[in-house]
């Protein structure tokens, strides 16, 4: 059994001059907060001397494993070029003409660092080219933590109104109430929720963003022909459809869940994945709705470490590993799903109520007596305190997840560590 005494005492003395002791509020989640001294392919070393396995990976991005030497190599052997030059190079091109390649809807990219901000430059460049100021979101779903998206992301259902209509809510302090003007909120996965907004407010709806797999809470996928509808609709509206690619982009497949399911949105934004852990972003879409950027469009996009060396480098080579295998992602997924009934398994035996839904390389798992988790309302009736417990039982047993149970896959993971991650959930669970 796993103990974390330094992380505790580090934890307590990084509060002293780190607010919170972390620096991303997503960390307040562990108890205590853990610190690591390294971490390399599947695993995560701590500074108690513990070996975890990894099903954070970041929170999505190590996508071929902590420190992948295919990735370490290049970066390495860029860094004596520069970082920051406030200037364009060759890397930046390649890059831009690999992700074309790929996206199904990339006629043109843009870099940025951060998925937040990337989402900030999609609604922006949507209300230059609608000429409207309104967007639809999805409630459960996390967009970044800019004031303008994070709304709904995970309310109380005491404050979020009724299931067809809810009432977007403020998820932190310092929020300016106006901005829940320009969003409006809706289910997801109904149609017909959708339907009815777009005509009553379709004069004012610039874009519609979307998760086009709800991964953020619950791993929820979208129900047959719902983002067909979703591009219908929103074409037939005059609106923008957005997807925000950031979890799902490289990592249910390399051209995302749109080459997946077969679904052209307007604008696209990827991060996390793209570049295994190093900061980047990319928004990409149609040439003529990307244009709106170029001098003549007037909208800015701008950022003091957009398309740097290093994380150009990264990128590159990220992108280069996934595609070199072309079998590589049905490994990962194969792996995942035994990981998923492995699971399902585990709790039967020991009389839980676990549900375990999603994607071999990115799933959920949820305390609940529901068959599926459809939307955020559903979603929400999963006994968030027994996950937590879940997670924290299973750390002790040397599996890392998150505590709201979203757990994500690397090509790095082998069926050793699905062997040894079912062994420990066999343990955990009989603690809990």
């Amino acid at each position: 059994m796993l103990s974390f005494e330094k992380s505790a005492a580090l934890h307590e003395e990084a509060a002293r001059s780190v607010a919170g002791g972390v620096n991303s509020n997503v960390r307040y989640g562990e108890s205590p907060p853990l610190f690591f001294e390294r971490a390399e392919g599947p695993r995560l070393y701590d500074v108690d001397g513990n070996v975890l396995i990894d099903y954070v990976l970041g929170n999505g991005p190590a996508i071929l494993g902590h420190a992948a030497p295919a990735v370490i190599g290049p970066v390495a052997a860029s860094l004596g070029t520069g970082q920051s030059i406030a200037g364009q190079h060759g890397g930046e091109i390649a890059l831009a003409r690999r992700l074309k390649e790929i996206i199904p809807s990339a006629d043109l990219v843009r870099f940025s660092v951060s998925g937040s901000e990337a989402v900030h430059a999609a609604l922006r460049v949507a209300r230059g080219y609608t000429g409207r100021s309104r967007f639809i979101k999805f409630e459960g779903q996390y967009h970044g933590w800019l004031d303008n998206v994070l709304i709904s992301t995970k309310p109380g259902l005491n404050e979020a109104g009724p299931r067809d209509a809810p009432t977007p809510v403020l998820m932190s302090r310092g929020q300016p109430e106006r901005v829940k003007e320009e969003v409006v909120v809706l289910p997801w996965n109904d149609e017909e929720a959708l339907k009815g907004a777009l005509r009553a407010l379709e004069s004012e709806i610039a874009a519609v963003l979307t998760e086009p797999v709800m991964c953020n809470c619950g791993v929820i996928p979208p129900k047959p022909g719902y983002l067909a509808a979703m591009r219908r609709l929103a074409s037939e509206a005059g609106a923008l459809l957005i997807f925000d690619e950031v979890i799902t982009g490289f990592r249910l497949g390399l051209g995302g869940a749109q080459a997946r399911f077969g679904i052209a949105p307007d604008l696209s934004v990827f991060a996390k994945a793209v570049a295994n852990g190093f900061p980047l972003s990319v928004l990409a879409g149609k040439r003529a709705v990307m244009a709106l950027i170029e001098p003549k469009g007037q909208v800015v996009h701008s950022g003091t470490y957009n398309s740097n060396m290093t994380s150009v480098a990264a990128a590159l080579a990220t992108l280069n590993a996934l595609g070199a295998d072309p079998a590589a992602y049905a490994r990962m997924e194969a792996r995942g799903e035994r990981l998923m009934e492995g699971l399902r398994h585990a709790a039967k035996r020991h009389g839980e109520t676990l549900l375990v839904q999603g994607y071999g390389a990115v799933f959920c798992t949820l305390f609940t007596d529901a068959r599926e988790v459809v939307d955020f309302r559903s979603a929400a009736t999963a006994d968030v305190t027994r996950m937590t417990a879940f997670a924290a039982a299973l750390a002790r047993n040397g599996v890392r997840t998150t505590p709201r149970g979203v757990w994500f896959l690397s090509m790095a993971h082998g069926d050793a560590e699905i062997d040894a991650t079912l062994a420990a959930a066999d343990r955990a669970m009989a603690e809990l």
